[in-house]
């Protein structure tokens, strides 16, 4: 059997970025994407830079830095639009605008409010305008679904016609099922011949569970690339799953004989990469990456796999990096161990990022008795996060009793200048915050305060996430440290550095 490619679109930091909560900044945007770059995705959807001037950097600082890979911006079939995602990604070694406008009958009476006919004009301009500018070009009918199959058609050809590369037929409300779907792409193909010589590319939503299933229907019709976020993050009840996409190709090839451009072995790393940054903990019985995804709990299993692994397991968890890492560091570990560590782990390193990593790391192991490959990666994207952030938490104390208010006192840097915050409030971490807020000059309100373990053990690594909301506006923020406290005050740090990274004004107290 011919093997034939399908490629791999991520939309992680678009779509998946729209899921609720989830507020990354340039610097986090570009860490997601060398990973994804690693782990050989064919195109990376980084954002949407017209929405903001904060996606607009971050998409262009990703097109700029990410090599090897198609960096790709959104727009809508708007001028404006179209004229600035090219701005984004023009730096890009393979730059791709994707376009899009929505074909169904009720986007167009109830949202766009225009005619089939009017559809069908901007579509063609948009896309003609979008070719003048990148020669790579992705069109989307938004909604194609819902849409008449004789209207979408013509809308799609006249998308080839002006030079799209890639047609995209995206199941915008996760509506479809998956016989449903694979007709109704395979009937595309009859309507409108020139999906032949282009590349035919799916977006399924989950809202019924169905993302994944309603794209291997696709990729059985014949489309050739399949849209997909980490850990199925997205709008609402999100997207295809990348990872299940892809070993549902992999475990299977030989009845699908499709394969992929996917280092499978990358998948667990991603996966714990995006989770970490996004504060989007996976399920534990998430398929491919959840942590119950190769446990056996049942005497009867435990037995079969003991004796031979296939019995229970239909993939192997070191195909997709679940292997125990050999990489153990203690506080007797040197600069060269730490160096040679992080590049088995793909972290490049330069002098200065090294000297900091190595003192952070000699505090943590004084602390820590073991510190393990899950712990460098962590503890190293932590680092190279600070050496972006505004405001800087340079000490805090806090002071806490079943007989008295708690009080706390921060003292933050920022650019050279020390911030002293000070609370009396009735809690801990609430004093702690309101100490932030008095230091940096806002007033932040908390949505949302998650913590856990990122591994086993009392010395465990606790990660805080939380969402705070400063003028109207939620920003996330997320850290590290084997104290819950103070991984919970760097936490509410980080969120109201994204506040500032967003323009919120911030008037803080000196020293």
């Amino acid at each position: 059997m011919d093997s034939e490619r399908i490629y791999i679109f991520d939309t992680t930091l678009r779509d998946g970025e729209q899921s609720p909560g989830i507020s990354l900044n340039a610097f986090e945007k570009v860490e997601i994407a060398e990973q994804l770059a690693r782990l050989g995705v064919d195109v990376i959807e980084a954002g949407f830079p017209v929405s903001s001037p904060g996606d607009f950097e971050g998409v262009r600082k990703i097109a700029d830095s990410v090599s090897g890979v198609t960096v790709c911006a959104l727009a809508r079939a708007i001028e404006n639009d179209v004229r600035t995602a090219w701005d984004a990604i023009k730096g890009a070694e393979r730059p791709r605008i994707h376009t899009f406008i929505s074909t169904s009958d009720v986007h167009l009476e109830h949202q766009l409010r225009k005619s089939r006919e009017e559809v069908l004009e901007i579509a063609r301009r948009m896309v003609a305008l979008a070719v003048s500018l990148c020669e790579d070009v992705e069109f989307s009918a938004m909604d194609a679904t819902r849409s008449d199959p004789e209207f979408l058609a013509t809308v799609l050809q006249a998308a080839v016609d002006e030079g799209a590369a890639t047609i995209n037929i995206p199941d915008t409300v996760g509506y479809a099922i998956p016989r449903e779907f694979g007709i109704f792409v395979a009937d595309q193909f009859q309507r409108a011949p020139g999906l032949r010589d282009v590349t035919v590319s799916v977006h399924c939503h989950n809202d019924l569970g169905l993302a994944v299933a309603n794209s291997l229907a696709a990729v059985e019709a014949g489309a050739t690339q399949v849209e997909c976020a980490v850990n199925g993050l997205g709008e609402r009840a999100g997207n295809a799953s990348l990872e299940e996409m892809v070993m549902i190709l992999e475990t299977r090839h030989a009845t699908l004989g499709k394969v992929t451009g996917i280092e499978t072995t990358e998948i667990d790393r991603t996966s714990r990469l995006v989770s970490q940054l996004t504060g989007y903990e996976v399920q534990p019985n998430k398929a491919v990456v959840g942590k119950n995804a190769f446990a056996h709990e049942s005497g009867i299993h435990q037995d079969g796999v003991l004796k031979e692994r296939t019995t229970y397991e239909i993939m192997n968890a070191r195909s997709i990096g679940r292997s125990q890492s050999d990489i153990v560091l203690g506080k007797h570990s040197g600069r060269h161990a730490l160096k040679t560590a992080m590049e088995e782990l793909g972290f490049s390193l330069n002098e200065a990022e090294l000297n900091q990593a190595f003192e952070n790391f000699k505090k943590i192991a004084d602390k820590k008795k073991q510190i393990t490959a899950v712990d460098l990666e962590h503890l190293v994207s932590e680092e190279l996060r600070e050496l972006t952030d505004i405001y800087e938490l340079k000490s805090y104390e806090v002071t806490s009793s079943s007989e008295f208010t708690p009080t706390s006192q921060v003292i933050i840097e920022k650019e050279g200048e020390q911030l002293v915050g000070k609370s009396f409030s009735g809690g801990s971490m609430e004093a702690i915050f309101k100490a932030i807020d008095d230091a940096v000059g806002a007033k932040g309100k908390l949505l949302d305060y998650q913590v856990r373990a990122v591994t086993a053990g009392k010395d465990a690594l606790g990660e805080v996430r939380v969402v705070v909301e400063v003028e109207g506006e939620g920003y996330a923020g997320t850290a590290l440290s084997i104290d819950v406290v103070e991984a919970s005050a760097k936490a509410y740090m980080r969120a109201m550095n994204n506040a500032y990274r967003a323009g919120v004004v911030m008037n803080g107290s000196k020293k």
